[in-house]
């Protein structure tokens, strides 16, 4: 195996020049040749895949090491890579650990920090593999014909808990011996497809005996079940937990299929008795997401992540605690009128610190399962996006609009942060990014909102320059201090626009009524609080009204389609990705239907319901007969959210009505675009129909 390495090579780029990546390999191999933007200091595409992009972050038992995970990305290779490494707390001695062209991740601590396991695809499917620290010893220890998703190391050191997918009910071969290559699929209930892919098989838990470098003793926690557990798509090993004893497992689960499954959010805590065999419900009787279990260091408390309300997929996320002897429930962040994103124990066993969002960045904050005392430990321009305790302080990943993710080492009595990992500090230093700025714009209702505005690198404030409104997605997503590989608001920048990013109606950070008034008011108050923001900022006479644009993906779409005959004028050029075009279709068209019914307020034949109804009069589609503005339409094939055929549709519109217009139209992308070079293709196809639409003549190339 090509990680089998007797030492730690360290890279190339050490010394963190231009290239700004410690991957242990020739930097064209991965990244492409080099590109003259970044000796111009600009933010291009091709720049912003040079970028390491760290993922998991763990801290040894003893606290004195992390061990983490770096993908790069290879533009001519058109695929990513991720390698692992280990440094010290403080950030020195960081060594790399593997040395691939596949992915190591789900790397964890075991065997009380003397060896590290992980999970690699180096075979053709993921394995867990072992190491020890200092790089030597690497040994694969599964050999699962299926492969394993995630896994955990039971505390104990002798079992194993993992996740593989089942088979869903039966092909058309299995059902007809004759019919061996059909390819047809039977439907008899809803669910069939789900994110990007069609419902064949689903996730479920399983546990085994580590006999020496092999697996004995498989079980599935689920067997004969055909629920899923994690929860398929985004659901991940951190929906599953041991406990401290290693004899209890939990696991996050929605036992529902088919029409039942589309239309409920309720998903519950299961514990499984490894003794007995037997499976029980910790969160019956509450009834919306429950997830993420985590088991105090004691083993007296569970922690997990709650919704109360069925059917609202963006409810408030609180976090809970229960007394496992007692059975005793804590709603911990009750007097907390924001999010847990995520959280973790403290050794002292009575204190969380979690992750909330806040006002458009992302902080971390300590809070007492006792008292219910939530207390701020940072502040700051920046989301920070995971945690675990260290040596007398947090471990942290933390991003901006203007830095990728690195590790930081937070310190609890001050909130200081240092940054340990460093990996893209070379990169940075040679990049200028514009600045900034945190704006409170007055609503047209008279509230305050948080918009962040973003000038260009150069920005010269006697000149004109063109401006984008960026229009969020979710709908319930916030606008922080986030790093984004596609809509990066600081390439916007670059290109020489000033980008507009309001926290509109419908948004976390800013109270459960902001978040939630946007549920059944689609083409409501949040399209007034877009116009509140472009009008505030295009008063600046640094800013050309006469050139504004405006973008954004999903419900992001949605809102550029609606704005297009609604805008009366203002924007010169828009861009929809994923969008909402007709949302009667979106109705029949898309698969989770608690989110359709809740946000849009039922079916569209529902005559009675008057949200449904003032939701559905208030679709883009409508509307067409207003549009008289250029617009792009992106859309990739794969997605089953919302289906490409809202892209199409729109674009058939617009052709129709002679308005010019653009589809970029990705056959083998979801409601994302993850394949490296279809992502360049799409920001160069971004800017240069802005450029065309919203650039003076001698900027922009020539009309085709």
């Amino acid at each position: 195996m090509a990680i089998a390495i007797t030492g730690i090579m360290l890279s190339c780029n050490e010394s963190k020049g231009p290239e700004g990546n410690r991957s242990g390999k020739d930097p064209n191999e991965i990244i492409g040749k080099a590109d003259p933007s970044i000796a111009q200091g600009r933010m291009t595409a091709e720049v912003l895949y040079r970028f390491g992009r760290i993922g998991s972050v763990s801290v040894s038992p003893d606290r004195s090491r992390i061990l983490y995970q770096v993908t790069y990305v290879s533009i001519s290779r058109n695929k990513t890579n991720s390698e692992l490494f280990i440094m010290n707390s403080d950030g020195s001695e960081k060594k790399q650990l593997t040395i691939t062209h596949t992915q190591e991740y789900n790397a964890q601590w075991i065997e009380d920090g003397r060896k590290i396991a992980f999970l690699s695809d180096e075979t053709g499917t993921p394995q867990i593999w072992t190491v020890n620290p200092d790089g030597k010893g690497m040994t694969q220890i599964t050999d699962q014909k299926e492969g394993i998703e995630g896994f955990i190391i039971s505390p104990d050191g002798k079992k194993v808990l993992f996740i593989r997918n089942v088979q869903s009910g039966k092909k058309p071969g299995e059902r007809y011996d004759d019919l061996p290559q059909a390819s047809g699929r039977v439907v008899d209930d809803l669910m069939y497809k789900h994110w990007d892919r069609w419902v064949e098989s689903v996730p479920h838990p399983f546990v085994a005996d580590l006999a020496g470098n092999k697996l004995a003793n498989i079980k599935d926690l689920m067997e004969g079940e055909p629920y899923e557990a994690p929860m398929a798509p985004f659901g991940g090993i951190e929906q599953l937990a041991w406990s401290p004893d290693s004899r209890i497992i939990a696991y996050t689960s929605r036992k529902k299929t088919g029409r039942e499954y589309a239309r409920s959010t309720n998903s519950d805590i299961f514990f499984y008795d490894l003794e007995s065999g037997e499976t029980r419900n910790m969160t019956e009787g509450m009834m919306g997401y429950d997830v993420n279990p985590q088991f105090s260091p004691d083993g007296r408390y569970l922690a997990w992540q709650s919704m109360e309300r069925d059917g609202c997929e963006s409810d408030k996320n609180r976090l809970f605690v229960m007394e496992l002897v007692s059975g005793k429930k804590t709603y911990v962040t009750e007097n907390f009128d924001y999010n847990t994103d995520a959280f973790a124990w403290n050794s002292d066993n009575k204190t969380l610190y979690m992750l909330s969002p806040v006002e458009g960045t992302t902080q971390l904050y300590a809070a007492d399962i006792t008292t219910k005392e939530i207390t701020s430990l940072t502040k700051g321009m920046h989301d920070y996006t995971s945690v675990a305790p260290g040596d007398g302080t947090l471990i942290a990943g933390r991003q901006s609009l203007s830095q990728p993710t690195e590790i930081y080492s937070v310190d609890l009595a001050t909130g200081e942060a240092t940054n340990l990992s460093q990996e893209n500090s070379g990169l940075l230093d040679n990049l200028t990014m514009g600045r900034v700025e945190e704006r409170w714009i007055k609503t047209t209702d008279g509230k305050q909102m948080l918009t962040w505005v973003v000038y260009p690198p150069d920005f010269d404030p006697a000149k004109q320059y063109p401006a984008l409104l960026y229009c969020q997605g979710g709908p319930q997503s916030m606008v922080s201090q986030f790093w984004s590989y596609r809509w990066n608001l600081q390439m916007m920048a670059a290109h020489g626009y000033i980008v507009v990013a309001p926290n509109r109606r419908g948004l976390p950070g800013f109270g459960q009524e902001w978040l939630e008034q946007i549920s059944g008011d689609y083409g409501g108050q949040n399209m007034k609080d877009y116009l509140a923001a472009i009008d505030a900022v295009a008063q600046e006479p640094f800013v050309d009204e006469n050139r504004l644009g405006c973008t954004g993906a999903s419900y992001g779409g949605f809102s550029v389609y609606w704005l297009a005959g609604h805008h009366e004028g203002r924007f010169k050029a828009f861009l929809s990705h994923a969008g909402i075009f007709n949302l009667e279709a979106q109705y029949l068209e898309t698969e989770e239907m608690w989110f359709a019914n809740w946000d849009m307020g039922g079916s569209y034949w529902d005559k009675g319901n008057v949200t449904a109804q003032r939701t559905y009069a208030n679709s883009p589609h409508r509307f067409v007969d207003k549009w008289d503005t250029p617009i792009m339409i992106t859309h990739g094939e794969l997605d089953y959210r919302i289906l490409a055929s809202q892209g199409m549709m729109a674009f058939n519109a617009a052709q129709l009505r002679n308005i010019p217009s653009r589809m970029l139209i990705f056959p083998d992308e979801n409601h994302w675009i993850s394949k490296p070079q279809n992502g360049v293709l799409f920001q160069r196809e971004f800017f240069r129909w802005f450029d065309r639409w919203l650039k003076e003549p001698a900027e922009a190339e020539p009309k085709e």
